[in-house]
């Protein structure tokens, strides 16, 4: 299998280093459908290929498009997905399916998102990051997205590799009455779960009025093998961790919008959007806790273990993350060349987790006894054993194996040790935001542009808390609902592709999430359990973000050369409020505001008619996390020295220079050779850690609380990131007939980059330290065929292995690179009918994370292929 996946490899990038000697000279087609350079994308592939092109070709700043056809010709179903398929754009998967965007291999927080122009912020589990969830946004209800590598001063700072506009569909593109969408159906390739999509948008527009709705639904029902291995010590693996999900995904968007155009100088519109994104996980899960035997040796690739506590971990636990977002948006052209656009919006963002973790273990003699082979560490091989003492009566117990186990002693947990850990985490956003970008042109080929940006964040949120707990075994008789944790365990066995050596059965998850539901309310009434406590005081935060922000900018065009030099300034202020525990609850607000400029410049060169330079120089941004931030912490005050848990309220944000240049070929054949090169300069890298607290955000009661180590986000020294991006697109029209319908795309970006970390109370200084997520390669490449109605797609993505930990610092996780092969099917039955197949993740991947080394995997994960088919309807 290996072997296959190189061949793949090799065979899909060599193809699309042929596109230059392909690039013969031939007579240039149109790019696609123009009008009033709107660049109006009909369906095909080709089609769809050619307006990125002429768009990126266009653009004044170094950017690369993804126009609307992209997403209806592979199997995307979020908008991330779609944008993984851009020079160095590479994605984070959470069981499987993409939700991160890394540009440039940059931790995700250094990319920012905007739709149609509005900043959003994003808000995942525990309030940790900022980065944007594209899991939330369907492609369908996109028109293109739009990845600017290089910044102008209209633009948000907040960006250091990237910011993506999401751009929705204009009524107004098309006149008359338009119905597209879509009906698809399949089934996950591991574990037969359903896979289902639809979508349709609906509109009719005019010369003066255009009104549009829409909606779409992506629902899987998905198995995920999952194997970990919770630490490695001098003897070898500490636990052998073995887990299956079962989850519904589902996700829906729902969006509207009216455009009015009164004069041919004066647009209004209004649009809104509606996005949820849902999971409900039901977790089986068993650790073998090998470092907590009673006998016996362990080794890395063998042992024989005697009285190994048996530990299961059940939930049904719910994710859930919606979005609301309403535009309103007037745009004026007025004779002589002056242009005005007003842009307000306001956006809810939430972000709700809950997890009732239920978790018991064998005790004494109930534990089994073991022997094990992980010769192949990623699936070690148990051999499960009874226990026995074979001490003779009187004396001390000793634990001996028994005879080989025919089933599992899965239902020997302690009922009397069961508990459950009511995990929760809610963040919401409530954001405001105003923009008025003004611009004159001048006969003489200056452009001058100004405009004001205000935005008004209100967050209220806690960090993933775990803190309350219920003996639900101990507590459950005494309101007269006792709980049987074995009672569970159903006949079934689990149905998964990786060895382990003994069978398990799946447990119920629905039952016990039912009878837990109606137990804790029980127990509430009795007095023994508090869900007040669920959620700490300390880990609350309640935060009011303003951001006040001007620019100024000219663009001069001479003959060839194009400049954009502008500056933009932001004026930035936090209210920031939470509460501390000592020995009692202490509420404490903390403010701050600084001004920060932010220069830019890009310059655009057509050196020929075919060849486009560029470079490009900015500053720019990354504020830290809520969480991060919050004043909300836990104090000791009688440990020496005292010790603070929680936020970092005097953590700085994240600054960088940055600059890029490019050399972009537009090849005669509707194609492009480019290359890019980058380089950040960032201060004050965020990395996690302890350390010496300097200043006084903790002091009140009359305590000085200086020189306490302070566990939370820091910042550390300077870092650097590079690389180069090699992308090449064509299609062969040149060729006869019926190879003129083939087509390549592909890139491949080669990476770079390190900072620095000062000492801390508990690590030494340390250089050279990798950012988190980045990747040393990222490659995409597919090949197309489109003629007499019939299209086909292979595509191609790689990455090498990357940091998963925050900075790379500490005993985290490493990430092992990872391919995909997808392939699209379209057949076109009639001018409004196409039928469609889509086969992804056809390599059956494994996601695999290790520490210290690839011969110490921590965790082992696969999801299957997924096959979809269905239909396709555009009149």
């Amino acid at each position: 299998m290996h072997n296959v996946h190189l061949f793949t490899r090799a065979a899909l990038l060599a193809s699309v280093a042929a596109v230059t000697g392909f690039a013969a000279p031939a007579i240039a087609q149109d790019a696609a459908l123009s009008t009033d350079d709107v660049i109006i994308v009909t369906g095909s592939i080709r089609q769809s290929q050619q307006a990125s092109i002429a768009e990126k070709r266009q653009a004044p700043n170094l950017a690369d498009i993804a126009a609307a056809d992209s997403v209806g010709r592979f199997p995307d179903q979020n908008s991330a997905a779609a944008l993984s398929r851009l020079p160095a754009v590479a994605v984070q998967r959470d069981q499987g399916q993409e939700r991160y965007i890394q540009v440039r291999g940059a931790p995700n927080r250094w990319t920012s998102v905007s739709i149609d122009g509005i900043p959003l912020t994003g808000v995942d589990e525990g309030g940790d990051s900022r980065a944007f969830r594209f899991d939330a946004v369907p492609a369908v209800a996109l028109s293109r997205m739009v990845v600017n590598k290089s910044l102008t001063a209209d633009q948000q700072a907040d960006a250091i590799v990237a910011t993506i506009d999401l751009q929705t569909y204009s009524p107004m593109d098309r006149r008359g009455l338009q119905v597209s969408g879509d009906l698809g159906y399949g089934w996950m390739g591991l574990g037969d779960g359903e896979q289902r999509q639809g979508s349709i948008r609906a509109g009719w527009a005019n010369d003066t009025i255009g009104v549009m709705a829409g909606a779409s639904h992506y629902r899987r029902d998905q198995l995920t093998d999952n194997r970990e291995v919770g630490l490695y010590d001098s003897l070898g693996p500490t636990e052998f961790d073995i887990r299956q999900y079962k989850l519904e995904r589902w996700s829906n968007s729902y969006f509207g919008g009216i455009e009015i155009d009164p004069s041919d100088d004066l647009r209004l519109w209004v649009k809104g959007i509606y996005t949820e994104f849902n999971d409900d996980e039901q977790r089986n899960q068993y650790e073998l806790r090998l470092d907590r035997a009673a006998a016996g040796t362990r080794g890395f690739s063998s042992g024989e273990l005697y009285g190994v506590p048996l530990r299961g971990s059940f939930n049904y636990g719910e994710y859930r993350n919606e979005n609301y977002i309403g535009t309103f948006g007037a745009d004026y052209e007025a004779l002589g060349g002056f242009s005005a656009s007003l842009r307000l919006n306001y956006t809810k963002t939430k972000n709700d987790t809950y997890l009732p973790l239920v978790q018991s273990s064998t005790s004494g003699f109930a534990s089994p006894s073991i022997t094990y082979d992980a010769s192949d560490p990623r699936f070690p091989i148990v051999t499960l054993y009874g226990t026995i003492d074979s001490a003779t009566p009187g004396n001390p117990p000793v634990y001996v194996r028994g005879p080989e186990l025919l089933n599992s002693p899965q239902n020997q947990l302690s009922v009397a040790g069961a508990y459950m850990i009511d995990a929760r985490q809610a963040t919401d956003v409530d954001a405001y935001t105003g923009r008025l970008d003004l611009a004159q042109e001048f006969d003489s080929g200056l452009t001058l542009k100004g405009g004001l940006y205000y935005v008004d964040r209100q967050i209220d949120g806690n960090n993933f808390s775990f803190a309350n707990i219920a003996a639900l075994g101990a507590l459950g008789g005494r309101v007269g609902q006792p709980f049987d944790v074995n009672s569970y365990v159903t006949n079934v066995p689990w149905d998964t592709r990786f060895p382990l050596g003994f069978t398990l059965n799946y447990v119920d998850n629905e039952a016990m999430r039912a009878d837990i539901d109606s137990l804790l309310v029980k127990l509430e009434d009795a007095g023994l359990f508090d869900p007040a406590k669920s959620i700490p005081a300390s880990d609350r935060y309640a935060q009011a973000e303003k951001i006040y922000a001007g620019y100024v900018s000219g663009e001069y065009e001479m003959d060839a050369l194009t400049i954009i030099a502008g500056l933009r300034v932001e004026h930035y202020k936090m209210e920031n409020s939470g509460t501390v525990i000592t020995s009692v609850q202490t509420p404490i607000t903390v403010d701050q505001s600084y001004t920060d400029f932010f220069p830019s410049v890009n310059l655009r060169y057509e050196a020929t008619n075919n060849l486009v330079l560029r470079l490009a120089g900015q500053r720019g941004i990354s504020r830290p996390a809520y969480g991060a931030i919050r004043v909300g912490a836990s104090i000791n005050d009688t440990a020496s020295p005292g010790t603070i848990s929680g936020g970092n309220p005097g953590l700085r944000p994240e600054y960088t220079w940055g600059v890029d240049a490019s050399a972009e070929y537009y090849l005669p054949t509707n194609g492009i050779v480019s290359v890019t090169g980058f380089y950040r300069w960032v201060d004050n890298v965020f990395f996690s850690g302890a350390e010496i607290l300097t200043g006084d955000t903790y002091d009140f009661g009359g305590v000085d609380r200086t020189g306490y180590l302070l566990s939370g986000t820091f910042n550390g020294k300077n870092g650097k990131l590079y690389g180069v991006e090699l992308n090449a697109q064509n299609q062969f029209d040149f060729l006869p007939s019926p190879l003129d319908g083939l087509g390549v795309q592909g890139n491949v970006t080669f990476l770079g980059g390190t900072f620095d970390a000062p000492a801390t109370a508990t690590q030494p200084a340390q250089s050279g330290l990798p950012f988190q997520g980045l990747s040393d390669t990222i490659a995409n490449a597919s090949v197309f065929y489109e003629k007499y109605g019939f299209s086909a797609r292979v595509s191609y993505q790689w990455r090498s292995d990357w940091e998963d930990t925050l900075g790379g610092l500490g005993a985290g996780e490493s990430r092992k690179g990872y391919e995909n092969l997808d392939v699209s099917l379209r057949y076109s039955v009639n001018d409004y009918l196409t039928l469609f197949a889509d086969l992804a993740n056809l390599t059956d991947e494994y996601y695999i994370a290790y520490t210290g080394g690839q011969d110490k995997p921590s965790e082992v994960e696969q999801i299957g292929s997924r096959y979809l088919f269905g239909v396709r309807f555009d009149f």
